[in-house]
């Protein structure tokens, strides 16, 4: 069966919600495409980092019995600063933080994208600057862009990693009122050196000019004795480290997400976010998940495990990887990823073409979604050429 890439749906609709000529759009965002991945029915979809393990079946039912429990009170809004949730959460992060972590410290929404669209509001906007250092997570710059905040881009270095000096000089130079980092860094999957972050936060402390923001959507997973930029929390009151619950607790239908930062941190999101902004359900969900931390966390491991044999086995096949403190690989370097990424998919193997050029990214997934993407991937690079600059080239037929 051959399986054909798709785009967001829209194909199949009678318009395109963003191609908006006629309707008064700001100019900052026409001729953007909405962020969004292949949505395919394949048999092995490796592409979207979501963690393989689905809940247990006592998982399932506790959750079941905590919605029907939060059903009763439905009539009734949510507890809109989801105290409960926040104290569950400051718990959670304590062993990484290595301090005890308090409530007042702690920030849940509708996903981390979300705690990222509020930090924006909060502390981005019109006249003020946003800066990242790609390739990254790429909603970093459409949140930005999205919330009217100039985006710069700083770039890494070509094995993609960054030095503290990089890092200090381009806060001097553009003076952000939001600096991003990804710590593991999406797509590429390395964990950020604390020297990097530290001399982030030295940097804006030293100009004023704004906040730090360290993505840990997949700290989880890092590699054993690469620590948490919780730790440097007490130290830079101007650090914000965001994480969230679809990652490691498998939760990525539930959209939660959360942020550790000093309370006055906290205390300006007050400011922007939605009344009554994460329902009743959702909390009640999370905090199930929470109790259960240790079921579901159980499953790391084993991610863990696939990663580390996918980042093995890929060097004998010619290929060249970044080192990872994520749950995904990224891997190359290819004349055409797209070509090979069609050959996956062609298999029935779905991974992330990000649009890197030469570089495609892979989810670790259960043991027999790994033996398929090895297999398929081992059978696309059959009578391929590596070049002298270490680039590969399919076979022509």
């Amino acid at each position: 069966m051959i399986f054909k890439a798709a785009g967001s749906g829209a194909e199949d609709r009678p318009w395109r919600p963003w191609d908006a000529d006629g309707l008064p759009l700001r100019d900052s965002l026409r001729g953007l495409s909405p962020y969004g991945a292949p949505q395919l029915d394949v048999p092995v979809r490796l592409n979207t980092n979501e963690n393989p393990h689905p809940p247990s079946v006592g998982l399932v039912d506790a959750i079941g019995k905590a919605a029907a429990l939060a059903a009763t009170e439905a009539n009734r809004y949510p507890d809109r600063d989801a105290e409960a949730l926040r104290a569950d959460l400051a718990y959670y992060l304590t062993p990484d933080a290595g301090f005890g972590v308090h409530t007042s410290q702690v920030w849940a929404a509708n996903g981390s994208n979300e705690i990222l669209q509020q930090l924006l509001q909060a502390f981005g906007g019109p006249g003020r600057v946003a800066l990242g250092f790609e390739p990254s997570y790429s909603m970093h710059r459409l949140i930005a862009l999205a919330t009217a905040t100039e985006w710069v881009a700083g770039q890494r270095a070509e094995d993609f990693t960054l030095s503290p000096a990089v890092v200090a000089d381009a806060i001097a130079r553009h003076r952000p009122a939001l600096v991003f980092l990804c710590s593991p860094n999406n797509p590429t999957g390395t964990a950020l050196p604390p020297e990097v972050v530290a001399a982030a936060c030295e940097a804006v402390e030293a100009t004023g000019s704004g906040m730090v923001v360290v993505d840990e959507a997949y700290a989880e997973f890092r590699r054993a004795g690469v620590p948490s930029t919780l730790t440097l929390l007490p130290r830079h009151p101007r650090l914000v480290v965001t994480r969230t619950m679809s990652k490691a607790f498998a939760l990525a239908g539930a959209r939660v997400g959360y942020l550790a930062a000093h309370p006055a941190v906290v205390d300006s999101l007050y400011l922007v976010r939605l009344p009554y902004h994460l329902s009743s359900f959702t909390q009640a969900v999370a905090r199930t998940a929470l109790a259960h931390a240790d079921e579901l966390l159980g499953t790391v491991e084993a991610v863990k495990a696939q990663r580390d044999r996918i980042v093995r086995e890929l060097p004998a096949l010619g290929l060249r990887l970044a080192p990872s403190d994520a749950n995904f690989v990224f891997f190359g370097r290819f004349a055409d990823q797209r070509a090979v990424w069609q050959s996956l998919l062609d298999a029935g193997v779905l991974v992330r073409d990000v649009g890197l050029t030469g570089w495609l990214r892979v989810t670790a997934g259960l043991p027999n979604e790994v033996d398929a993407f090895l297999g398929a991937l081992g059978r696309t690079l059959t009578g391929s050429v590596i070049g002298a600059d270490g680039v590969i080239s399919l076979a022509t037929a």
